[in-house]
This record gives structure tokens, sequence and C-alpha cells, in this order.
């Protein structure tokens, strides 16, 4: 729930704390996946499209898109719903990469993904591109 100590001086929630519970959410679902210990790596670009309000609860959903032998894109969606009206809306959307590590923090594979539904299949085959996306801007920017 949006609580007054998370927002900003309108009521809304801070956009950090909504990051903050993304990269939470995705962490979780890596972990699941992975069974171990992950990090963050990059969070790709963060959409707000719409404001939470003070009262109003926050719905994440997280999900593993393709895992890429020690790393993973898990992919977070936001949601808000208003408890008095029941509306639910979408405010944000993030994909994150994950690195699976051991007790000393070296890289460790990951399984794979078995994308089994047209959706998981969709959601596989953009991953992929996305990473091909993401190094291409890390050679930029090395």
């Amino acid at each position: 729930m949006a609580l007054p100590n998370d927002t900003n001086a309108i009521g809304t929630l801070l956009g950090g704390k909504v990051m903050h519970l993304v990269d939470l959410a995705g962490a979780m679902a890596a972990m699941r996946h992975a069974r171990c210990t992950v990090v963050t790596a990059s969070v790709d670009n963060m959409t707000f499209l719409h404001p939470i309000r003070v009262g109003q609860m926050v719905l994440l959903r997280s999900s593993v898109n393709r895992v890429f032998h020690t790393s993973m894109e898990v992919g977070v969606k936001v949601f808000v719903e208003d408890l008095i009206t029941g509306e639910v809306r979408h405010t944000s959307s993030a994909y994150l990469t994950f690195v699976a590590i051991d007790a000393e923090g070296r890289r460790i594979p990951i399984p794979p993904v078995i994308p089994e539904t047209p959706e998981e299949k969709r959601r596989y085959e953009e991953a992929g591109q996305r990473r091909e996306q993401r190094l291409l801007r890390k050679k930029k920017t090395c």
C-alpha cells in the first residue's frame, strides 16, 4: 500500500520507491528461478505511466524472460489498484538484468528458461533482441 512516508509533496508514490519495489520483485523472480543469490546488473529504462496515490495498493508482476548462461532478463510490471473503486491500472514497466553468483561472488550458470506458451515464447524472443541492444550500448560506453 502506498503510505504517506513513501510519497512526495503531492501525495504520489516516489519514483525511487517504485524503482526499489521493481528491483525487489525482479530479484525474487530471478532467485526463484536460479535458486541462488542474484545481483542486479542493469535496469533498462523505467516508465511511469500513471501516478500511485496514498492509500492505493501497488501490485507487481515479475517473470524471468530468458537466461543467458550466468545472467537473465526479468520483466516487471507495476499496477495500482484503487481499493475503493476496484480500478486497476498499469503504471510502470521495466526490464532488469540479474547475475547469479556463488558465496564468493563469482558468476555461476543458471538453468535455462523453457518457453511453452505463445506469450512466453514472445517474451523469450524479445529478450534476446533487447540483450543485443544492451550489449551494443555497453560497447559504445566502454
